[in-house]
């Protein structure tokens, strides 16, 4: 379900007792997993997978990885729904003493064939010890729950733009001996256990140099309610202070094939974030539309977007679409032009706005790592080209896609006209 940062999600109904923690997750394992070349960045291709949920013998289970690990610097993706606190905090005190890299995403495992990535098969997999074969996605990825405090632990932290952090209170759970106390007995020691576990939390919050302001936001939200994060949270609680955060391009087979992208950013000075979402469509081999998603620019009269590449120089269609706060640019390419830009390391997002309403924005890079490996990808889903005569001197009509962030609009299939005539020089 889509989530906003910042908002607080509530069961539909609110539970006779509550709920247990991930049900429905087994048990955090740690595997070692390779990838393609570049697969979790540039010169990495291997790294560790921890996805579960973290129970009682959770540290025990890393502790054996990190030494199995060595002094080999693999970063370490989390995919976890949360769970036991103490074990999330003798965690992030490995990682600490480790100096590890840990950063928030889901593995997918190739020796898993077609079991469920969660099923038992694939778990006892991943609890092998064995090396497996897989890629790492970052879109979908969360880390709650007790999950965001062993993130602390890491000397760097690296939390993606389309991944998801979510907090709530802690559950404290009282065993009795000789019987069930009085209820002011029960709230008392109740009471007392809480006030225990937020010493812990704050002691190694501060003892990491994080902000409490994270526990602070913890405990508004009650135990069976969970609260997003936002990346300006991120940031203040340290859990990410990169200021310009940017994923790299990925391909992904939904009812059409997309390349897309995301990059979160702030300028200097500024304390909120900006979003700019990419994504790159095909009507055939040799025909696609590339789309920039971003904030829309407040009391500009019009303007104009174009894109430079290498010897790309490329015009985006005005005006853009607009969906409340949000404005949609969109230009056609050919083949060739697309693979020159996958090839550049990066692109530049030039504004010409009729007035100063957005300045400092007039420029806007646009990395390239992915996107020769997403484009193979999405040409071989494509159809083949089609040799259509196209009218000389007449526009490329506008034409809807689908988007994996928006609500995905009706389909029009392209018009006898040509893709590349939208391909301006913009000087």
């Amino acid at each position: 379900m889509p989530v906003t940062p910042g908002a607080e999600v509530k069961p539909s109904k609110r539970p006779g007792k509550s709920p247990r923690i991930a049900d429905n997750f087994a048990p955090i394992s740690f595997a070692l997993v390779k990838g393609p070349a570049d697969a979790c960045g540039p010169g990495c291709d291997s790294w560790i997978a921890a996805e579960g949920k973290i129970d009682g013998g959770a540290a025990a289970r890393l502790r054996k990885v990190l030494k199995l690990v060595g002094d080999r610097k693999l970063p370490i993706y989390f995919n976890s729904p949360g769970g036991n606190l103490e074990q999330a905090l003798a965690m992030g005190n490995m990682l600490r003493e480790k100096k590890a890299s840990v950063r928030v995403g889901r593995t997918t495992v190739r020796e898993c064939g077609f079991e469920s990535q969660e099923g038992d098969v694939c778990t006892k997999l991943k609890q092998s010890g064995r090396e497996l074969h897989g890629e790492v996605w970052t879109r979908g990825a969360m880390c709650n729950s007790a999950c965001p405090y062993l993130i602390l632990g890491g000397t760097v932290r690296e939390i993606a733009p389309d991944a998801t952090l979510a907090v709530h209170s802690p559950r404290v759970i009282l065993n009795y001996t000789g019987g069930v106390p009085p209820p002011e007995v029960r709230a008392k020691a109740l009471q007392a256990a809480m006030a225990r576990s937020d010493k812990m939390v704050l002691d190694y919050i501060t003892r990491l140099g994080a902000d409490p302001g994270l526990l602070t936001v913890a405990r508004s939200v009650p135990f069976e309610g969970m609260r997003i994060l936002t990346r300006e949270e991120i940031v203040r609680f340290a859990l990410d202070r990169r200021d310009r955060v940017e994923s790299p391009w990925m391909f992904e087979a939904a009812s059409r094939g997309i390349a897309y992208k995301t990059i979160l950013s702030r300028e200097e000075g500024k304390g909120t974030f900006r979003t700019t979402r990419l994504q790159l469509v095909c009507f055939d081999q040799d025909r696609f539309e590339l789309d920039v998603e971003r904030n829309a620019a407040v009391g500009v009269a019009g303007g104009a977007l174009s894109m430079s590449s290498g010897d790309v120089r490329l015009n985006f269609l005005s005006p853009p679409r607009r969906s409340g706060d949000r404005e949609t640019w969109g230009v056609f390419m050919n083949a060739a032009q697309i693979r020159s830009v996958a090839a550049a390391p990066r692109a530049e997002l030039s504004d010409a706005l009729l007035n100063v309403a957005r300045p400092g924005a007039l420029t806007f890079a646009v990395g390239s790592e992915g996107l020769e490996t997403a484009l193979k990808k999405l040409t071989d889903s494509c159809p083949p080209s089609k040799a259509v005569v196209y009218p000389v001197n007449v526009p490329v009509p506008w034409t809807q896609v689908s988007s994996p962030q928006m609500p995905s609009p009706q389909v029009s299939p392209p018009q006898l006209s040509s893709p590349q005539a939208s391909a301006q020089p913009d000087h």
